[in-house]
């Protein structure tokens, strides 16, 4: 894989184990134990089921997150600039949309489909270098990025507006985190309207849980990466509905066709990232291997090409609901 796509996936897959988001707006872990409830017991078991209830939110001009990350602004803020799709994901639960992004997250038809989402300012620089001036020309309220690779822009941000570094490593995160921006911005109902219909999702998964084996591959190349609990938000709701026998090895998580066809892997599911011009399809490129066809999602046609932009990306309560329902569709 080249050193570009480990670097873009590496953002996708960081690994963030911990707390729940604590203060203002957050959710709350739910075994009652703390930690990563509900999240992929090692080994792939089924973990403790999802609750349902949603606690109030309560609009706020100051919040704090896991991290420690405190987000203070004199009103609600109005002009959002995403520098990461998880940010997108948010104020499109919110029944907002961002001033400008680098994501292209929102094309999806069930977010704003390709017309809508065209007449959104990009900004210049793609994900891994936003410019600085570009983003201020938009007079943001707010910048929401991603804290392991948007983090060196804070000083650069400061002064002129207020820069929200996050980092999600679990759905339990991802909520914490739509909670959080609901105080911010007043729309306590519709982050509570949007945590509902994910959990109870979530939870109707949990109740028709197969019994599959079911994998998540990502890459460019031959040179393919893993997905797993530990690494991967969407890759974290499924030992909650499938088996899921597959630990990390670090931030990559690489491993082989012959590993992957000693597991029996009925479900398939892969992301092929693409850099610049289309360049085919990942399946089609591992396809060359002798050992592909012997892998039984192969064989009984169970390997579905998935958007990453969604899968990888996203990261938020409607795309890890997108994933729910594609994944559960297909282990069926």
């Amino acid at each position: 894989m080249p050193r570009t796509a480990l670097r873009v996936r590496r953002w996708v897959a960081i690994a963030v184990l911990g707390g729940l988001l604590a203060g203002c707006g957050t959710g709350e872990a739910d075994s009652g134990k703390g930690g990563r409830a509900g999240a992929a017991a090692p080994g792939g078991g089924a973990a403790d089921r999802t609750a349902t209830d949603v606690r109030p939110i309560e609009a706020a001009t100051r919040i704090t997150d896991a991290k420690g990350v405190t987000v203070s602004l004199p009103k609600p803020p109005e002009k959002i600039v995403c520098l990461v799709a998880l940010c997108d994901d948010i104020l499109a639960e919110l029944g907002m949309t961002p001033t400008a992004t680098n994501s292209r997250l929102l094309a999806h038809p069930r977010f704003l489909g390709k017309e809508k989402a065209e007449r959104i300012p990009a900004v210049p620089g793609g994900f891994l270098s936003p410019e600085v001036e570009a983003i201020l020309s938009h007079r943001p309220d707010l910048v929401i990025g991603l804290e392991d690779t948007h983090g060196k822009l804070a000083p650069a941000l400061k002064g002129a507006t207020v820069f929200w570094p996050v980092q999600p490593g679990s759905w339990q995160d991802s909520v914490g985190y739509l909670r959080n921006l609901a105080a911010l911005t007043g729309r306590t109902q519709q982050g509570e309207k949007a945590e509902g219909e994910f959990r109870n999702r979530l939870a109707r998964a949990e109740k028709e849980r197969s019994e599959g084996t079911a994998l998540i591959v990502f890459g460019s190349d031959e040179n393919f990466g893993v997905a797993t609990p530990e690494t991967d938000v969407a890759a974290g709701l499924f030992p909650k509905i499938s088996h899921y026998p597959w630990k990390s090895r670090g931030v990559d998580g690489s491993y082989s066709l012959e590993e992957i066809l000693a597991r029996d892997v009925d479900v398939l599911f892969v992301e092929t990232l693409s850099f610049g011009a289309p360049d085919g399809k990942l399946s089609d490129k591992l396809a060359e291997n002798p050992l592909w066809s012997r892998i039984p999602a192969v064989r009984n046609g169970k390997v579905i090409e998935v958007d990453s932009e969604v899968w990888a990306k996203g990261r938020g309560t409607r795309s890890l609901g997108l994933v729910l329902d594609e994944a559960t569709a297909a282990l069926r």
